[in-house]
């Protein structure tokens, strides 16, 4: 097994980063971005060819959170990339702050695409693949999306088209936390069989521990190699992970911890409060 023990640090820190930012803000998403903290961990700080000095560099790789209200997430991770000071992110959700609750291209460095309608940053990062086979670039696209997002019937219309243009230059995540606002995904609108699904679109589809960076990095090698169909990563995460009471509690998809809850939080993450 390689040695990860940094990526591990660096997810670690970016989930009290979550709690810090939700809870100063007292409103937000800790459930689906605590669960995604390895998969943008592996992303931002090993896989993906990027420049935090020149965000807007033409042959970057994309990335596109499509489940856009998990924005801590991809923000502590920007952050601690160096696309903007760490201190922003005492300022998530905040009047002119450049972190609102859903990313905003305009508005914060790195962010490639602007997210919150779920569904839509799907569509969003197969324009940028077909944009890259048709002008020739090497760079690859890259996005994260919801178990419940798949509920969206625009989840397939781009699934449709990603196989029919053979986007192979494109990744996508699926966090498959098995839970969102309104409960369980079976209860709510089960999307099983999400693997047979995508291989019937046309897809080349892996599933693996999204906990685990051994197996997200060898299933983004296994993406890179094949040729002629978009891959997609189902990534089986823990909602809440990492702090004992939001674990795979649905409640905590978007609601913000209070100073005792907090204080617990940080407690089981080896972290302080910021500020």
């Amino acid at each position: 097994m390689k040695n990860y023990d940094d990526l591990k640090q660096i997810a670690k820190d970016m989930r009290i980063d979550i709690i810090n930012m939700v809870s100063r803000a007292g409103s937000g998403h800790p459930g689906g971005s605590l669960s995604a903290c390895e998969i943008l961990t592996a992303l931002y700080f090993r896989a993906m060819n990027i420049d935090p000095k020149n965000p807007h560099w033409e042959d970057r790789d994309r990335f596109v959170l499509s489940k856009g209200h998990g924005a801590p997430v991809l923000y502590s991770a920007l952050a601690r990339r160096g696309y903007f000071p760490k201190e922003e992110l005492n300022s998530l959700r905040k009047m002119n702050s450049m972190l609102q609750g859903h990313p905003d291209m305009t508005g914060t460095p790195g962010v490639d695409m602007s997210t919150g309608s779920l569904g839509q940053g799907l569509s969003a990062a197969n324009g940028m693949a077909l944009a890259g086979k048709l002008d020739n670039k090497g760079y690859r696209v890259y996005a994260l999306i919801g178990d419940g997002e798949s509920q969206e019937g625009i989840i397939w219309e781009a699934a449709m088209l990603a196989a029919h243009y053979n986007l192979d230059n494109m990744t996508v995540f699926l966090d498959y936390n098995g839970l969102q606002i309104d409960g369980a995904n079976e209860d709510v609108m089960n999307i099983e069989p999400i693997d047979e699904k995508f291989k019937a679109f046309g897809w080349h589809v892996m599933k693996i521990d999204g906990h685990s960076f051994d197996e997200i990095f060898e299933a983004i090698e296994k993406a890179k190699d094949t040729k002629g169909k978009p891959s997609i990563i189902i990534a089986k995460t823990i909602k809440g992970k990492g702090v004992s009471y939001m674990e795979d509690e649905f409640g905590w998809h978007g609601k913000a911890p209070s100073k005792e809850e907090t204080e617990k939080a940080l407690g089981e993450l080896g972290g302080g409060i910021d500020g």
